[in-house]
């Protein structure tokens, strides 16, 4: 089984509440599919379906490896650099 070894960079796990959409998309006024949130920072971006790709685009420019997924009811995240899915649990 593949593993992340970008786990040590994970600061953020909790999402916001609300969240308004992609940060990058509120701006220039574009549309997205599927919201993220970096793990490592907790902008919120746009899913590689949406038209601008803003998550993964964040993660390759800010170096931010793991995103997680922002949507209801979705708790997975996803490793960039190791293309793998995970769920972090939470802490006890």
């Amino acid at each position: 089984m593949e593993a992340c070894s970008h786990l040590d960079s994970i600061r953020v796990t909790t999402l916001p509440e609300p969240i308004a959409g992609c940060e990058e998309c509120l701006k220039i006024g574009s549309r997205w599919v599927h919201l993220r949130m970096c793990m490592s920072c907790g902008q919120i971006g746009c899913c590689d379906s949406s038209p601008n790709r803003h998550a993964s685009r964040h993660a390759a420019t800010a170096d931010h490896p793991i995103a997680r997924s922002a949507e209801p009811g979705e708790d997975w995240s996803w490793c960039y650099v190791d293309e793998v899915a995970f769920v972090v649990q939470p802490a006890e």
